[in-house]
């Protein structure tokens, strides 16, 4: 949006188009979308009134129904709203970003036309869904109602046209003049988060067709263009869907089997994690194992007497986070505890600054990253001092320090106290102390100046292999024009290429003469695909890393992102399992073909579900410990 009101016109180095062009080709797009939406809205909402669930408008209530209902909107909504008719002395209000508005043309008794608003946000006032009373299980939204009823709110009027419409707002912040020395950063964020809420409108989505003089009246107020209103086929606020299950929890069969995130039998959190991982490299996964231990690694930490000090990267954080609970209690116990929180992560930027208060009134040290650069890594680096010195103990891991995402998200967390790994993390945190950005690293990936060419250059070692070469990559976006280019090139040295890639992809796999051993899955299911694996080769000679950084430019080039070796024998084998485990699911996995379309496939029998399945050893696990310790015990009584 920012770019379309450059004086500049600016291209889109991949489309080639300008910035004009390519937000008119995504409201295109948009409106295909919406009508594909309402199309799975209408399919979904059908298939739960067998279920006793039903969305209904007026048309489809009896006379004495309606009336029940207009009782209600008289006793229980009206009361609470404020309609304007706009003129000379009530102005256009301000409309707000994601709430719903009714809106309507009014006509006066002499003909002439106005334009009456009326907020629908309930504001814990009234209900969202109203339950017909004599129908349990039918429901009307609150919006609806008030549309039916809108003509009493302006009784000296005619309504003409009707709709309930929402804004959306630019969500982009202009952090240009946030590192300006006699600045404070945090509070200008604060001033520019407060900013965002009145940016101007992306688009305005509608429930009913408007009259076109009515639409340009709304784009004159707005400043935006007529082809920036979206006729939707659906409620514009959806979250309703998510009360509904409550009507339905009876029936099991419509719910996914409860799952709990498994305690990992590598790791005993009731124990001191320190000193497990001293002595082996620990990987969790979540979310089929728990986030505990590393809690535990990080209380222990903060209590321990060898522990000088502990540094971090956060990035998105739960509002109730036991992860900043434990780095508070570190620096009230006297340990040095330096935390950079990455208060540009979008959306996340009021929680971050309320964290990175907290953590300062503790004592901790705070940064706020790198100009130009967000801080997208999870790196956590303890210090112990030792007999022999300074002695690091490191996490890295590829999701975010957060209690909740980690039962939510597939993602790995690994702690290690290889040496190498740690000092290479200490380099990140003295660049990051120091404003700074460095290449000079040996073991860890680090972008913006380490990840993108040590890619190449290990993609090229593979290329130089041929078809003996092999390359594996588990993201969540793939944009990176520059890594693109080279995977093209090592398909066309005959290098097999196998990618797990769960959203965006600008490469068609399978093109002849191009990419024909590139082969392309998208895993869609329960929880959300997140972990980063990145293997090289086979064999005696494999690198496998994990990395917090999806191969697209943003993370490549313009982030301070984390990928780390995995060294240990048994972890490797692991992830390698996993991820030839993700490459063969046959039941939430679609494989891309070279036109640019996803395909269900059979590959086994029975299908394989890679969620489940990893699920499901993880409780397999905790059940073989349970019974060889129980055996254990019971040999020892005899």
């Amino acid at each position: 949006m920012t770019q379309m009101h450059s004086k500049k016109t600016i291209y889109d180095t991949k489309t080639g188009m300008s910035s004009r062009e390519q937000f008119n080709a995504i409201i295109d797009k948009t409106r295909i979308l919406e009508d594909r939406k309402a199309l799975v809205y209408e399919q979904l909402m059908g298939e739960l009134q067998p279920q006793g669930i039903t969305i209904v408008n007026f048309q489809k209530l009896s006379e004495k129904e309606g009336k029940d209902l207009e009782k209600y909107f008289d006793n229980y909504i009206a009361p609470f709203l404020s309609p304007t008719i706009i003129g000379k002395q009530n102005p256009f209000p301000f409309l707000s970003n994601k709430v719903l508005y009714a809106v309507a043309l009014l006509q006066t008794g002499k003909g002439k036309g106005k334009i009456g608003i009326v907020e629908c946000q309930n504001k814990g006032v009234f209900q969202r869904l109203i339950e017909i009373p004599t129908r349990p299980g039918t429901f009307m939204l609150s919006e609806e109602l008030i549309l039916h009823f809108i003509s009493k709110l302006f009784s000296r009027y005619t309504v003409k046209e009707k709709s309930i419409i929402r804004l959306t707002r630019n969500a982009d912040i202009d952090i240009a003049d946030v590192y300006d020395e006699d600045l404070d950063y945090r509070d200008e964020m604060e001033y520019l988060i407060k900013k965002r809420n009145r940016l101007e409108p992306v688009r305005v989505e509608l429930t009913r067709e408007l009259d076109d003089h009515l639409v340009g009246e709304l784009a004159k107020y707005l400043k935006i263009e007529k082809n920036q209103f979206i006729h939707v086929g659906t409620p514009l606020d959806l979250s309703f869907v998510f009360s509904l299950q409550n009507y339905l929890r009876e029936r099991k069969e419509l719910f996914y089997e409860p799952r709990i995130p498994q305690h990992s039998i590598h790791a005993n959190y009731k124990a001191d994690m320190l000193e497990q991982v001293e002595k082996n490299d620990i990987l969790l996964s979540y979310p089929y194992e728990s986030i505990k231990p590393f809690i535990k690694f990080l209380q222990d930490a903060s209590e321990d007497p060898t522990v000088v000090s502990i540094k971090m990267t956060l990035y998105r954080v739960s509002d109730k986070s036991a992860i900043v609970d434990a780095l508070c209690d570190a620096a009230e116990n006297g340990k040095t505890v330096i935390v950079l929180v990455e208060l540009r992560a979008r959306f996340d930027e009021e929680n971050n600054i309320e964290v990175s208060k907290r953590l300062q009134e503790a004592g901790c040290q705070i940064l706020y990253g790198v100009e130009d650069f967000k801080v997208h890594s999870k790196l956590c680096l303890i210090t112990r001092m030792t007999p022999e010195g300074g002695h690091y103990l490191t996490q890295i891991g590829t999701g975010n320090y957060n209690e909740k995402t980690a039962k939510l998200y597939t993602d790995f967390c690994l702690m290690t106290a290889n040496q190498d790994i740690g000092r290479d993390a200490a380099k990140v945190f003295d660049s990051l102390q120091k404003g700074e950005l460095s290449a000079d690293y040996n073991y860890l990936l680090v972008a913006p100046k380490a990840l993108q060419n040590k890619v190449l250059d290990m993609i090229d070692e593979q290329i130089r292999l041929g078809k003996d070469g092999y390359v594996g990559v588990k993201i969540n976006s793939l944009t990176d024009k520059v890594i693109i280019e080279k995977l093209i090139e090592a398909s066309q040295a005959g290098v097999r290429i196998e990618m797990v890639i769960r959203g965006i992809c600008c490469l068609r796999p399978g093109v002849p003469g191009y990419t024909d051993n590139i082969h392309i899955v998208s895993i869609v299911g329960r929880f959300l695909e997140h972990a980063r694996i990145y293997i090289f080769g086979k064999g005696d000679k494999q690198k496998v890393y994990i990395a917090s950084a999806d191969y697209m430019t943003r993370n490549t080039t313009r982030r301070v992102e984390v990928g780390a070796p995995i060294y240990d024998p048994d972890i490797k084998a692991h992830i390698i399992r996993y991820f030839n485990t993700q490459f063969i699911d046959d039941e939430k996995g679609k494989e891309l073909h070279s036109d640019g379309i996803y395909y269900r496939r059979q590959l086994n029998t029975p299908t394989v579900d890679s969620q489940m399945y990893f699920y499901q050893a993880a409780y397999d696990a905790v059940e073989r410990a349970r019974a060889e310790k129980k055996h254990k015990v019971h040999a020892e009584q005899k």
